[in-house]
């Protein structure tokens, strides 16, 4: 029996979170940073897709900068969510996306912004 792969653009954050004791007590939320780092994940895996050999240039793991971010809803624990992508940049110049998080069972947005790769600071 084969198990599909998680889809990268879909999670949801369990009750039992490391995370979530103490944020906040009595209301948990999932911070603003573990959605982020789930934005990030489903980016890295775009940029190892089909089209990775487009996006060379780029090293596997760059820096990013967060040009802009907007929290707009709070996520809840055990809430499924949803990530869309869109990339902004062209194929052969460093990855730039914009991202947003929507709560799966209403399509409500959670946050909104854009990442963009950074040359590695070695390089330069």
């Amino acid at each position: 029996m084969t198990h599909a792969a998680p889809d990268p653009l879909r999670f949801a954050i369990p009750a039992d979170h490391p995370c979530l004791p103490g944020h906040f007590p009595g209301r948990p939320v999932v911070p603003g940073v573990v959605m982020l780092d789930r934005v990030f994940a489903a980016i890295e895996a775009a940029e190892a897709g089909p089209a990775a050999d487009l996006v060379a240039a780029a090293p596997p793991s760059p820096m990013l900068r967060l040009p802009q971010v907007k929290f707009v809803q709070p996520l809840l624990p055990a809430q499924a969510a949803r990530i869309e992508l869109e990339r902004l940049s062209s194929p052969d110049a460093a990855p730039r996306w914009r991202f947003r998080v929507l709560r799966e069972a209403d399509g409500a947005l959670l946050a909104t912004g854009e990442t963009q790769a950074l040359a590695d600071a070695a390089a330069a």
